[in-house]
């Protein structure tokens, strides 16, 4: 087990293993869902966390996130578990309070494995001003690591993913390609320069970008996962109602992405989130591989940030002037939904 990396346990990394947004929603169809007039987001949206509401000014922000390995070192996964679980919480405004470690490790699975993948998640979550309270771990055949998080938000400002109002302009805070490279990776055609930036890249907590947008006019967010920018876009535009305008030369992309993207070196996770937007996006002349990358899954990606115009630039510049920040790029604009397409590629 010593001599074996971490992602040749697993057939699927990161949040490229989730459950395709299509096949959730049937998951999920026809559970019954209980009313409580002080739950203001439930698991009955698609959004990133549930927020229920404790007082006037204070309600609390849940979420749980977890997957099998990402990179093959045990302090690298656990510090991009765990920066993936707290993202949620960012997503709707929040900020993380306490966290709650979910483990499943291999019985044969070294300790000192077992510890950095921890040590990694905790570091984490320390930097994120939040605390471990505890967990639970069982056997597996797969090593899997993540986190329930518990946030507190003010429920007057707090962000959903789908607030977005016709005028408001997208800005994204990472580059994109995630899924691609460590597809690449797993085949070993990457090298350890660019393993070394893609894993930072995921490492690096979404908090930084949250401190900023939370200065704006913000109207809705969503950090982009499993879903890819076109999967998390759609659920944007259907909940709110709006159509999306996406210009993809605005889009920053990891170095060799688009090259990997060319040869075909693409995610199961991609093609699931194809089939779960396809059919709400209009992808004009678009190339195809260009199209791959906005489908590509995203493990522990950036904040999608629907801004008022008169705050775009503002924004984005504070956004770019922030070391922590990976990207500050305006995407796109929203507007009004006129039939047809939720999203359009210029």
């Amino acid at each position: 087990m010593e001599d074996i990396k971490l992602t040749k346990l697993t057939e699927c990394s990161g949040c490229g293993a989730k459950v395709g947004a299509g096949e959730l929603a049937k998951l999920l169809g026809d559970l019954q869902v209980r009313r409580d007039e002080h739950l203001l987001v439930g698991y009955d949206k698609s959004d990133d966390a549930s927020v229920y509401q404790i007082t006037e000014d204070l309600a609390i922000v849940q979420t749980v996130d977890y997957f099998p390995p990402i990179a093959d070192d045990p302090y690298t996964f656990g510090a991009i578990a765990a920066a993936n679980a707290l993202s949620d919480v960012y997503a709707m405004g929040g900020e993380p309070k306490t966290a709650l470690n979910i483990m499943m490790v291999p019985e044969d699975m070294p300790k000192e494995q077992v510890h950095d993948i921890l040590r990694g998640g905790y570091a984490k979550v320390y930097e994120a001003g939040a605390i471990i309270t505890g967990g639970h771990s069982i056997y597996d055949k797969e090593p899997k690591y993540g986190m329930a998080v518990t946030g507190f938000v003010d429920p007057r400002k707090m962000l959903t993913n789908s607030g977005a109002k016709p005028g408001d302009v997208l800005v994204y805070t990472k580059p994109a390609g995630i899924g691609v490279l460590t597809t690449a990776g797993k085949a070993e055609l990457l090298d350890p320069e660019l393993t070394d930036r893609i894993n930072r890249q995921m490492m690096t907590l979404n908090k930084y970008a949250r401190d900023i947008m939370v200065k704006y006019r913000v109207h809705a967010c969503t950090d982009v996962t499993g879903f890819g920018v076109l999967g998390h876009l759609y659920e944007m535009a259907n909940g709110a109602e709006v159509e999306i305008h996406l210009t993809v030369s605005r889009f920053e992309f990891l170095p060799q992405a688009a090259g990997f993207a060319k040869m075909g070196v693409l995610p199961a996770g991609l093609y699931r989130n194809r089939h779960f937007a396809e059919h709400a996006v209009d992808p004009g002349t678009t190339e195809l591989y260009l199209q791959d990358l906005l489908y590509d899954p995203q493990t522990s990606g950036g904040l999608m940030i629907a801004v008022d115009p008169a705050d775009a630039e503002a924004l984005t510049a504070e956004l770019k002037a922030d070391p922590n920040v990976p990207a500050a790029q305006v995407v796109g604009t929203v507007q009004e939904y006129r039939g047809g397409k939720r999203i359009i590629l210029e």
